[in-house]
C-alpha cells in the first residue's frame, strides 16, 4: 500500500509538471475599459454552417453580442446572408460599430444578391462603419481582379462609408490597382499559416505592416484578421496550442497601440465548420470556445489542458486499483516486481486517459468522432495487452515458481508402485509420412513402463498406400500396438480421438495423446503417471520440443520461437493452474475426459478447448517443464503459418463458445487467476487481428493524405505514439524474458523475435475469420516435405509482398511531399513499423529454401528438394484393430 501511494503521488506530480498552467504576460486594458479593438464575428454554433445553410437564430446572435459587449465595441462580419444580415440592427442598441462583410464567390447570382442587400443594410444602419467587399476572394481564386474591382466600385457608389476588400498582405503587394480602388487596406496577417513561431509572430506582423506602408504611403491600413489557433497542425515552427494562442494575443494587445492601426482579432468564437476548407486549425481561432466559454483571461497563467486535474485523478485512481488487483493476485512478487507492476499500471492508466481528454478538447464531426471512439476501443485492447504481458513478465522474473515437482533423475530414483495404472496412448494420423510414424512407434516400444497400449488411429488419409506401412509396423511391434483405419471420418483429429476412446482397453485409467512425429523419452510415463496420485489432477502436460533444430537456420529460428512459450508462458500459467493443454505430450485422466464429454469436434484446437473444460469442471493441471519427447517442425513458412493460423482460429472459436462464461462467473469452477490467464493469452492474438485491419486502413488513409492534403491531415500523435511505443516495448520485453529464462544466445533471441513477427498477419487473418464465425477446414501440419524452391516459397507470401510493396511506395510518396511536420514524420514511422511483419515473412520464406549451414548435414529423415518419399513395405501381415 505504501508503494502504491508513493507512486500514485509521483504520478500526480508528473501530471502537474506536464500539464500545469504556465505564466503568460498579461494584456493591458484598452480605452474605455474595453481591451480589444474589434473581433471577427461569426456566430455559428454546434451543427450550424453557412455551407449547409444552417444559420444561427436571432436569439443566438443577440446572446453572442451581449457576451462580446464587455470586451469590444467593434465587430466585423463576413456575409449578409439570412439572419447574419440582421447583425447591424441587433448590434446598434449595444453600442457596437459594425464593419459589414459581403461574401463573394463564383456564384454570380449569389454575388448580386449579397451586394444588393449589403448596400441596403449599410444605408439603413448608422452603426455600419465600413463595408468589406469580398473576403480573400483573390486568394481563393473565386474572382479575377477586374471582377472584384467592379464590385467594389458598385458599393462605393452606393454608400457613404469607407469601402474595402480583405486579402492577405502578399495579395495587396501584388495588386497595386486593388489598393488604389479602396478607401482603406484591410489586410490579413496570420503568421501561423506561414510557419512563424508564436514568439516571432509579432515581429513578422510589424514587418508586413511596414512593407505595406512603404508600398502605399498614406493609405489607411486596418488589420482585418490576426490571431493564433488553439489547436491545429504544426506548420514549420508554428505550433497551435492554448498557451501559444494566449501568449500571442496578449503580446499583440500590449503592442497594438504602437502599431497605429485598427485591428480585428481572429476571431470571437471557435468555428468548427471551417475545418472542411482550412484544416483542423480553421476551427480553433476563437477567443471563446464553441460552447461560449472563455479560453483564457487577460491575466494569469494558462494551461493547454484545462481538464488535466480531473484526468490526472482518474488515471491515478485507475492505476492504483489495477496495481492493487495485480498485487493481490500475486502476493509473492519481489519488491522489484511489485514496484515494476505499480509503475506499469500507472503508466498505462495515464496513457489511456490522454486520448479521451484530448477528444474533449476538440470539435469532432460525427463521422470523425465515431472513428476516434473505434480507435480508442482498439487502443484499449493494446493497453490491456501491455498490462497483461507486463504483469506476466513480472510474474516470470520476480516471483518464485509454484506447484513444482521433482523431475529427471530425482523422479527416476523412485520405484514405480507394483500396480501401475494402465495407460492408453492415442496417436491420430492423417497422411503422415510412414517413416516418421514408425520412428515414433519405435520410441514408444522402448518405454520404461509395463502397462500401456498404443492405438494408432488413421483418419481421412488420401490413400491406403500412406497408412499400410504403419499398420504393418504396428503388427511387427506386438499386441499392445493396435492400428485402426477410419477412412473418411468427421470431426478432424477430435473425431478420431473420440473414436479411439471407444476402442480403448477397459482397464485404462489414463489416456495419453501423442502426435505422429514425436519420439518420446523412455521415461515419459514414469515421469507423468506418479503425478496422478493426486486424485484432483485432470491432465499432465510436458513441452513440445523438436529434434531438427540444427537442420537449417530457418528451423533454428522456429525452434527458439516455439521455446519462448513453453519456457516462459507455460511456467507462469502453471503457477495459477491455468496451462494450455496441447494435443501432444499430454496425459489425461480417463474419467475426467469422459466426464466433460470427450473431445470437441467443432473446434480446430480441440486440445486447448478440452483443457479449458477440464479446468472449468474443477480438475487441476500440471506442467512439467522438462521435454520428454521431441517432434519435427514444419518445413517451410507456409506450413508454419498454417499451423499458427489454425491455433489462432481455434482460439477464437473457443472465445465465441466460452467467452461469456469466462468473463461472467457462472456454473464453472474456474478461478479468477485462471480466467485472467486465458483471457490474457488471447489478447495478443486479438491485437494482431486489429493490427491487420489498422494496417489496411493506414494504407488507404495515407493515399487520401496524398490526394487531398488540405482535407486529410496526418493522424493525431496520440494514436501513433502509443502504437510505436508498444511495438518497441513488446520487442524489448521479449528480449529481456528470453535473456533471463530461455537458454539461447543473443542471436537466437533476436531471431525468435523476428520469426514471431513473421506470423503477425496470418494470425490476424485467422482471428478476424474466427470472430466472424467463418468455417475453416482442419489443415494438418505437413512434415518431411521437400524443401521449397525460392519462387515456390515466395508464392506463400504473396499478400505480404503486396503489402510491403504498397507500403514502401506510399512511404516514398509521403517522403516526396514538400512539407513534413512532426505528425507526418510519426505517421511515416508507424507505417514503416507496420511493414516489418511483412518484411520478416518474406525473408523467413526465403530462408526456408536454404539447406543446412556449412559443416552441417541434413537429418536422416529430411526430404531434400525433388526427392519423393517411398512407402516402407513390411513383410508382416497387416493386423487391424489388434
Amino acid at each position: 500500500m505504501v508503494a502504491v501511494a508513493a507512486i500514485a503521488l509521483m504520478s500526480g506530480l508528473i501530471w502537474a509538471w506536464v500539464a500545469h498552467a504556465v505564466p503568460v504576460p498579461a494584456a493591458p486594458m484598452g480605452a474605455g475599459g474595453k481591451p480589444i479593438d474589434g473581433f471577427a464575428f461569426s456566430p455559428f454554433r454546434a451543427g450550424e454552417s453557412p455551407v449547409l445553410q444552417h444559420l444561427p437564430s436571432i436569439r443566438e446572435i443577440r446572446a453572442d453580442l451581449v457576451r462580446l459587449a464587455p470586451l469590444t465595441d467593434h465587430i466585423r462580419t463576413y456575409t449578409v446572408q439570412g439572419t447574419l444580415g440582421d447583425i447591424p440592427r441587433l448590434a446598434a442598441p449595444l453600442g457596437f460599430k459594425v464593419t459589414l462583410g459581403i461574401w463573394l464567390d463564383r456564384d454570380k447570382a449569389h454575388n448580386r444578391a449579397e451586394l444588393r442587400r449589403a448596400i441596403a443594410i449599410a444605408r439603413h444602419n448608422r452603426d455600419v462603419a465600413a463595408v468589406v467587399v469580398g473576403n480573400e476572394t483573390l486568394l481563393r481564386g473565386d474572382l479575377r481582379v477586374g471582377q472584384l474591382l467592379r464590385g467594389i466600385q458598385t458599393v462605393r457608389a452606393a454608400v457613404h462609408v469607407p469601402v474595402t476588400t480583405a486579402e492577405p498582405w502578399h495579395i495587396w503587394l501584388a495588386h497595386p490597382e486593388l489598393a488604389a480602388a479602396v478607401d482603406q487596406i484591410t489586410v490579413h496577417i496570420l503568421p501561423y499559416w506561414e510557419g512563424v513561431p508564436e514568439h516571432d509572430a509579432l515581429t513578422e506582423l510589424r514587418k508586413r505592416l511596414a512593407m505595406l506602408r512603404a508600398a502605399y504611403p498614406g493609405k489607411p491600413i486596418v488589420i482585418g484578421e490576426t490571431g493564433w489557433p488553439s489547436q491545429g497542425a504544426t506548420i514549420g515552427g508554428a505550433i497551435a496550442s492554448p498557451t501559444r494562442q494566449a501568449r500571442y494575443i496578449r503580446t499583440f494587445l500590449a503592442a497594438a497601440p504602437s502599431l497605429h492601426a485598427r485591428y480585428f482579432l481572429m476571431e470571437a468564437f471557435d468555428q468548427p465548420w471551417k475545418t472542411a476548407t482550412e484544416g483542423r486549425a480553421g476551427g480553433y481561432w476563437g477567443f471563446f470556445t464553441l460552447g461560449r466559454a472563455v479560453k483564457f483571461g487577460m491575466v494569469g497563467p494558462v494551461s493547454d489542458h484545462r481538464a488535466w486535474p480531473e484526468c490526472a485523478a482518474a488515471s491515478i485512481v485507475t492505476g492504483s486499483v489495477l496495481a492493487l488487483l495485480f498485487l493481490w493476485a500475486r502476493t509473492d512478487l519481489s519488491a522489484i516486481g511489485s514496484v515494476g507492476t505499480i509503475l506499469l499500471c500507472q503508466a498505462v492508466a495515464s496513457a489511456a486517459v490522454i486520448v479521451p481528454m484530448r477528444m474533449g478538447e476538440l470539435y469532432l464531426p460525427p463521422g470523425v468522432a465515431i472513428a476516434w471512439i473505434a480507435l480508442i476501443l482498439a487502443q484499449s485492447i493494446l493497453f490491456l495487452v501491455i498490462l497483461t504481458e507486463g504483469f506476466e513478465m513480472m510474474e516470470a522474473l520476480c516471483a518464485p515458481r509454484r506447484r513444482t515437482r521433482p523431475t529427471g533423475d530425482v523422479m527416476r530414483g523412485h520405484a514405480m508402485p507394483a500396480a501401475q495404472p494402465f495407460v492408453s496412448i492415442h496417436m491420430p494420423i492423417c497422411n503422415e509420412p510412414a517413416v516418421l510414424v514408425c520412428r515414433s512407434l519405435d520410441a514408444l516400444s522402448r518405454l520404461d513402463y509395463a502397462h500401456f497400449e498404443v492405438l494408432v488411429i488413421d483418419n481421412n488419409s488420401s490413400s491406403p498406400a500412406v497408412w499400410e506401412p504403419v499398420a504393418q509396423h504396428c503388427a511387427r511391434l506386438g499386441a499392445r500396438f493396435r492400428f485402426l483405419t477410419l477412412g473418411e471420418w468427421p470431426g478432424h483429429k477430435a473425431g478420431a480421438l473420440n473414436e479411439a476412446l471407444r476402442h480403448t482397453a477397459a482397464e485404462a485409467a489414463l489416456i495419453a495423446v501423442l502426435d505422429a512425429d514425436y519420439e518420446v523419452s523412455p521415461h515419459w510415463l514414469r515421469e507423468a503417471v506418479p503425478c496422478f496420485d493426486d486424485p484432483e489432477l485432470g491432465f499432465f502436460q510436458s513441452p513440445q520440443d523438436y529434434r531438427d533444430r540444427e537442420e537449417s537456420l530457418f528451423k533454428r529460428l522456429l525452434y527458439w520461437e516455439y521455446a519462448g512459450f513453453f519456457s516462459i508462458g507455460m511456467r507462469v500459467r502453471n503457477d495459477c493452474d491455468a496451462i494450455i493443454q496441447h494435443g501432444t505430450m499430454t496425459v489425461i485422466r480417463r474419467t475426467a475426459l469422459i466426464g466433460v464429454g470427450g473431445w470437441a469436434e467443432w473446434c480446430l484446437t480441440e486440445d486447448a478447448e478440452l483443457g479449458l473444460r477440464l479446468l472449468a469442471a474443477g480438475w487441476h493441471s500440471l506442467y512439467h517443464p522438462v521435454p520428454l519427447g521431441h517432434g519435427v517442425m514444419p518445413d517451410d513458412l507456409g506450413a508454419w503459418r498454417r499451423q499458427r493460423a489454425r491455433w489462432a482460429f481455434g482460439a477464437m472459436q473457443i472465445w465465441r463458445r466460452h467467452g461469456a462464461s469466462m468473463l461472467l462467473a457462472g456454473k464453472d469452477r474456474l478461478s479468477l487467476p485462471q480466467r485472467r490467464h486465458f483471457i490474457a493469452g488471447w489478447l495478443p492474438w486479438l491485437a494482431d487481428g486489429i493490427g491487420l485491419g489498422f494496417l489496411v486502413g493506414s494504407l488507404i488513409f495515407s493515399v487520401m493524405m496524398m490526394l487531398a492534403p488540405h482535407l486529410v491531415a496526418s493522424p493525431s500523435s496520440l494514436f501513433v505514439l502509443p502504437v510505436l511505443a508498444s511495438f518497441l516495448y513488446r520487442v524489448a520485453r521479449m528480449l529481456v524474458l528470453y535473456r533471463c529464462l530461455v537458454p539461447c544466445s543473443l542471436r537466437d533471441r533476436i531471431g525468435a523475435t523476428f520469426a514471431g513477427l513473421a506470423l503477425t498477419h496470418s494470425i490476424g487473418f485467422s482471428v478476424l475469420a474466427g470472430l466472424a464465425g467463418r468455417k475453416r477446414p482442419f489443415n494438418r501440419t505437413a512434415k518431411l516435405q521437400p524443401m521449397p524452391r525460392l519462387m515456390q516459397a515466395l508464392g506463400q507470401v504473396q499478400l505480404d509482398m503486396a503489402l510491403l510493396a504498397s507500403g514502401a511506395g506510399i512511404l516514398f510518396a509521403l517522403a516526396a511531399l514538400p512539407v513534413h511536420d512532426r505528425a507526418t514524420l510519426l505517421w511515416m514511422a508507424l507505417l514503416g513499423v507496420q511493414l516489418i511483419p511483412s518484411a520478416a515473412a518474406i525473408l523467413l520464406a526465403a530462408l526456408a529454401t536454404a539447406g543446412p549451414g556449412k559443416g552441417k548435414r541434413a537429418a536422416p529423415w529430411t526430404v531434400q528438394a525433388g526427392q519423393r518419399l517411398r512407402p516402407v513395405r513390411y513383410a508382416s501381415r497387416i493386423r487391424l484393430g489388434g
